[in-house]
């Protein structure tokens, strides 16, 4: 089964996105969808998805052809549960299973309730005779795969990582003929996407997905999509194909301009001379001088190399000692230390929720610390840029946006104005004069991130810059913090990014645990999966050396042997527990059993915690 998209044509306003674009989707093929902001991607998917309407073209596909949409920003049900919203689809299986889950849950509320024992048996008979089980297993895993494990909790109450999540537990549970994912790792930390990654890999049908995270990319995509100037190019291969093909193709325009070039410097020389007599000839000939000229001014912009100067930092930057910081309960610093020196470049990664972003806003002065002592250098000129960009005036262009910071940064090579560093951030010139409110998304982003360093910075701190932008900004802004003289600090869970910017790590566990690790992103993750697959190998190893340093201690005669085989009990424990849970999926419509496997299960819990305890107390004894 195929999809075919014959000569799409699509503007909104006066900004043309698509021009008679063409393409077509095979089985199993996974397309990578990329370009610059604003270009159309998301708009490309709602079309194919038919939640939107192109001007001109078709699109074909097979009867029955069903079609899956990941959108950035999801529409769910507020009144629903978790487990329900992921089962949404209106199959006879997903709502017998949803009606099950809440038949369970109104049972254990009251269990001798005689109506609510007859519904329970009603739905478990339902479960058999569907198939229901595997599909509530399925359902229960995905969603434990990305960190949502109370599957009764109610859509209103998530927040809006916990909202994309659901959706794309939703459509991967749908699993239609094609899989449309608009940014799917967003809000995903780094076993998510190594989950999902898998799951794609192996997913059966076609897949279409728009990302900025270029491992991602690169790990998934069969296939490359760019679009660019209301054209789609079509590329065979991963992102590193991708680059390789552009590159390519580049070098080959390159040829092309040398051509040019040459022309030009022969057609100067002809219109230098002045011609006497203006035939028709001639005059052809003046204006394709003058279309030439422009070609190749455009083209030495492009090309223009700067390296952005900023304001002069001293030895002194930033110093942390002792800090404390919690909000009631909750702990973000514990006695943290840090030192930053010049040129640093320091990322900030953990879980959602530990504290990365408050860091940065104790760095920028916006929330005080509890205790403890930060020093910022004199020479210090921070920039914060935020997740949530400053109030825009819609109605302002961009060009006199840009220019309320400044006219001109300096450079090595001199000054260079506003409308310059708005073309190297990928705004061409004939745009400067449009307004704010006619741009994307990830426009105002780029745009908002260009002011801030027209500002002349010389410490960065960047709060998940790479959300939102493209894979073209985001390859600009690495360049341009590859060349940037002062210390970038940044919040980010983009693995590539990380990468290519930083060479030290702050990782925050959470309650006040943050590591250090100097190198890069992938290093440190490298580091972690070895010493967790060293801690999983060698547990007989462990148990040795405990043994070895219980010879001669003072343990009556009874504890030595409780001491050799509470390590089998406790493992006896977890045993029979997870048969329990295992019996408990087959048991039907047996009430009669369940009861019996709750109150196993409750007695087995009861005597595994006393076993963790004793082990504790016994392990004291020895190490004294």
């Amino acid at each position: 089964m195929q999809l075919n998209v014959e000569n799409l044509n699509k503007s909104i306003g006066e900004k043309q996105l698509f021009h008679q674009i063409s393409f077509t989707i095979t089985e199993k093929e996974r397309i990578g969808l990329i370009g610059i902001n604003g270009t159309g991607k998301s708009t490309l998917l709602k079309i194919v998805a038919g939640l939107e309407d192109a001007d001109e073209g078709k699109i074909t596909k097979p009867k029955g052809y069903r079609i899956g949409l990941l959108p950035q920003q999801p529409n769910l049900n507020e009144k629903a549960t978790v487990l329900e919203q992921v089962l949404s689809r209106d199959l006879p299986v997903n709502r017998t299973v949803s009606e099950y889950e809440k038949a369970v849950k109104e049972l254990n509320e009251r269990p001798d309730d005689p109506e609510r024992q007859r519904l329970f048996f009603e739905k478990q008979k339902r479960m058999d005779e569907l198939g229901g089980w595997e599909i509530n297993t399925k359902a229960k895993t995905m969603l434990t795969k990305l960190g949502l494990v109370d599957v009764h909790k109610k859509i209103a109450n998530l927040s809006g990582g916990e909202r994309k999540r659901v959706a794309l537990a939703e459509v991967l549970m749908d699993a239609p003929d094609l899989l449309l994912l608009d940014e799917p790792t967003n809000h995903l930390d780094e076993e998510m996407i190594e989950w999902l990654e898998e799951i794609l890999k192996s997913y059966e049908h076609s897949i279409l997905f728009v990302t900025h995270d270029r491992y991602f990319l690169d790990r998934i995509a069969t296939n490359i999509f760019e679009l660019n100037s209301g054209k789609l190019y079509s590329y065979r291969g991963n992102y590193e194909h991708y680059l390789m093909a552009k590159a390519n193709r580049e070098e080959e325009e390159s040829r092309q301009r040398e051509k040019r070039q040459n022309l030009y410097r022969r057609e100067l020389a002809w219109i230098q001379r002045g011609a006497k007599a203006r035939s028709t000839k001639q005059k052809a000939r003046i204006q394709r001088f003058e279309q030439l000229s422009d070609t190749l001014v455009e083209e030495r912009r492009n090309e223009m190399e700067m390296t952005y100067k900023g304001t002069r930092l001293g030895k002194s930057v930033i110093e942390m000692n002792g800090c404390f910081k919690s909000f009631g309960e909750k702990v973000i610093l514990r006695d943290f230390q840090l030192l930053v020196k010049p040129k640093d470049r320091i990322g900030i990664v953990g879980n959602n929720g530990s504290g990365k972003t408050t860091l940065l806003n104790i760095l920028s002065g916006n929330i005080p610390l509890d205790s403890g002592r930060i020093m910022i250098g004199q020479t210090v000129k921070m920039a914060y840029y935020t997740q949530h960009a400053s109030e825009m005036d819609e109605n302002k262009r961009m060009i006199d946006y840009i220019q309320q910071s400044k006219a001109f940064v300096q450079t090595e090579s001199g000054k260079v104005s506003a409308s310059r560093m708005l073309e190297r951030f990928l705004f061409p010139t004939h745009t400067h004069g449009t307004p704010i409110r006619k741009l994307s998304g990830g426009e105002r982003k780029r745009l908002y991130l260009l002011k801030l360093l027209m500002e002349e910075p010389n410490v960065l701190l960047l709060d998940e810059p790479t959300n939102d932008f493209d894979t073209e900004t985001l390859t600009v802004l690495e360049q341009f913090l590859d060349e940037f003289p002062g210390v970038v600090i940044t919040v980010s869970h983009d693995r590539y990014f990380l990468d290519k910017v930083c060479d030290r790590i702050l990782f925050f566990h959470g309650e006040g645990h943050i590591e250090h690790f100097l190198g890069r992103f992938s290093d440190f993750l490298q580091e972690k999966r070895r010493a967790k697959e060293k801690k999983e190998t060698s547990p007989k190893k462990e148990k040795l050396v405990i043994e070895k340093k219980s010879k001669g201690r003072k343990l009556s005669y009874k504890e030595k042997m409780e001491w050799e085989t509470i390590d089998e009990k406790i493992q006896e424990a977890e045993t029979e527990l997870e048969k329990i849970r295992q019996e408990m999926e087959k048991a039907g419509s047996d009430y009669e059993k369940i009861r019996q496997l709750y109150e196993a299960e409750e007695k087995w819990n009861t005597e595994l915690e006393r076993l963790i305890e004793r082990w504790a107390y016994l392990s004291e004894l020895i190490e004294k």
